[in-house]
């Protein structure tokens, strides 16, 4: 209640500073999105799913109350459950894939089953932008797959925000295609996200992106802050996949910072800004923690964009631990320690990142620049053929920023001139904007050219 009452107050003034501003036509819906997520059902779900007892990659799959077998049969039916409620709008299935021992985290021979529950675009139903949790959970010894490990937090918490982000854009329709994913051996070597990305390629998907949500419920971390407005969001400098020509015209024409990845976090700060102000996104500049991996990183390793979204302050007493009490700190990744209103806030942040990509028109595929030794920027493009898009918006930012700050709508068009402001100060990019005012990610230049 406490998200809507500001950012309803937020929206009035809006209005009468800007009285004549036209509201697209879901804008406010942006606004139910946030009110309508469930603290009360988040922490419905995160119990159950801790109370699995352990939810291993390698543990029991055939008991009914314990076991990562049984936790991935109850989210299965918790997608079917939601999809019943919209007239089957949600195809829910598996996705497996068989993983051999490797002698280090896969000590035996397992299939790696994922949960994924597609609702379809209505015009571009193979344009897909994704929100995932984790399933499984460890502790200490990563290798035990039969003590308790109910990781509440990691990552109960993003697993039960995927839930409820399905919950509630199942009420919708959208022009792309939503999956809330449930992505299994991610403590074991990302094993879920790889087949899934693997299968995406095969399968000749148009990734949009990924939003993979990795522990979401903790406000107190190990350095003693407490904070539940702060949250980061990391994706990485360029693509992995990029070509070796690529690479070196990046050493002239710039564009470290400025990868697909990049650029989807830059959204979901923008969104954040916009409709959740009470909120502080922290958009870190690195894949994902210090040496460490998310469930993001294999869909950018075959060139799709990723980000990870998590809290801002770890406690490293509650992740991967034996629950235990020693020297009078209180080890485990249990309930007691997940703020579930934290975790509705970031589901939230999904949420409408999630509703504002899939009702975003499509980005173009290329955007050319030229304007090398003159007093203006030029740009070039190729015009989509979609009645629903009102037009384009150029964007452009101090090459220090790590925001898009300044833009300026130039219509439908295919190609636009900025007098005045030389390209040798600035980055630019572009973006597609929908007749409903909501945007795609921007696309940073990827073409030269000299008039």
């Amino acid at each position: 209640m406490k998200n809507f009452i500001i950012s309803t107050l937020v929206l009035t003034v809006t209005l009468l500073i800007y009285p004549n501003k036209v509201l697209a036509q879901s804008e406010l819906d942006f606004y139910n999105i946030i009110e309508n997520v469930s603290s009360d059902r988040i922490e419905e779900d995160i119990t159950i799913l801790a109370n699995f007892g352990t939810r291993h990659t390698l543990s029991d799959t055939l008991s009914k109350s314990r076991g990562i077998g049984a936790a991935r049969r109850w989210i299965f039916n918790s997608f079917k459950e939601i999809s019943e409620q919209c007239s089957d709008c949600i195809e829910v299935s598996y996705q497996k894939n068989y993983v051999e021992p490797d002698g280090r985290r896969i000590i035996k021979p397992v299939w790696i089953n994922n949960v994924i529950a597609i609702q379809r675009g209505t015009k571009y139903p193979n344009r897909y932008i994704i929100m995932s949790g984790d399933i499984d959970s460890r502790i200490s010894d990563p290798n035990n797959y039969t003590e308790d490990s109910p990781g509440a937090n990691d990552n109960a918490s993003g697993m039960a925000g995927t839930i409820e982000a399905a919950r509630i854009l199942s009420k919708y329709n959208f022009e792309n295609s939503i999956i809330y994913a449930g992505l299994a051996g991610e403590e074991q070597g990302l094993f879920g996200g790889k087949g899934l990305a693997e299968y995406a390629k095969e399968q000749g998907w148009e990734i949009i992106g990924i939003l993979n949500n990795d522990m979401i419920g903790n406000i107190r971390g190990v350095d003693g802050v407490i904070d539940n407005r702060t949250f980061r969001i990391f994706s990485e400098p360029v693509p992995p996949t990029e070509t070796e020509r690529e690479r070196k015209r990046r050493r002239f024409y710039g564009g470290e910072v400025d990868g697909i990845s990049r650029q989807l976090a830059r959204y979901i700060h923008a969104n954040v800004k916009k409709y959740m102000p009470e909120m502080n996104p922290k958009m870190i500049y690195r894949l994902d923690r210090f040496g460490r991996g998310g469930h993001h990183r294999p869909f950018n390793d075959v060139g799709f964009a990723g980000i990870r979204i998590m809290e801002a302050h770890e406690n490293y007493t509650q992740q991967h631990q034996d629950i235990r009490i020693e020297n009078g700190i209180a080890y485990g990744d249990v309930l007691e320690a997940v703020n579930f209103d934290y975790a509705n806030k970031l589901t939230a942040v999904n949420a409408i990142n999630l509703a504002s990509i899939a009702w975003a028109p499509p980005a173009v595929k290329e955007l050319a620049i030229g304007g090398i030794v003159e007093d203006s920027a030029k740009f070039k493009w190729t015009k989509l053929k979609d009645d629903d898009i009102k037009g384009y918006r150029i964007y452009w930012r101090d090459t220090t920023s790590p925001t898009w700050d300044n833009s300026r709508f130039v219509g439908n068009v295919s190609e636009a001139v900025l007098k005045g402001i030389v390209i040798d100060n600035f980055f630019f990019g572009i973006a597609t904007v929908g007749k409903n005012g909501i945007e795609s990610p921007v696309v940073f230049p990827n073409k030269i050219f000299r008039n």
